[in-house]
């Protein structure tokens, strides 16, 4: 099968890769890139732990083709972190126990970045709201509203 030149800057590093039409852009970023942090859950976008940023909207990356991402900036939950020191919202799920497996966690935690670059004081409807697209199994979500809750409070100053 014929290969595409795919362009694009993924937690601020460029790549020029070439992959196959087919490719999801989860397979690009967990096999070509080695960023396994997004996680394969469904494949049918349901779980949302395939979630990423893309040009800063949230999108499941299990059901996006890799040519789709051509020329666009990427995050994954390893962008977050800089310098070592942990994003807020790394450290607010961490600090408030939102998270217990981990598996949905990159997922939430992007798609709460999504929420708190628009929104800097989310009320529990609007995190309910950002967050309708992933799954957790685990939590029962009243910690992952309390730890996007004190990630916002946290980056008030940032």
């Amino acid at each position: 099968m014929e290969k595409i030149a795919v362009s694009l800057k993924v937690n601020g590093k460029s790549y020029s890769v070439q992959v196959e039409p087919r490719m999801l852009l989860v397979e690009l970023l967990r096999e070509q890139l080695d960023l396994t942090g997004t996680h394969v859950g469904c494949d049918t976008t349901y779980c949302g732990a395939c979630t990423v940023l893309m040009n800063g909207a949230a999108v499941k990356s299990c059901t996006m083709f890799a040519v789709q991402a051509d020329g666009a900036e990427i995050t994954t939950v390893e962008g977050l972190e800089k310098d070592g020191q942990l994003h807020p919202i790394q450290k607010a799920f961490g600090d408030a126990y939102g998270l217990q497996c981990g598996y949905c966690t990159p997922g939430l935690m992007l798609s709460s970045l999504q929420l708190l670059s628009k929104n800097k004081q989310p009320n529990e409807k609007d995190i309910r709201q950002a967050i309708a697209g992933n799954t957790c199994r685990c939590t029962g979500y009243q910690n992952v509203f309390k730890a996007i809750q004190l990630a916002a409070q946290n980056m008030k100053g940032v």
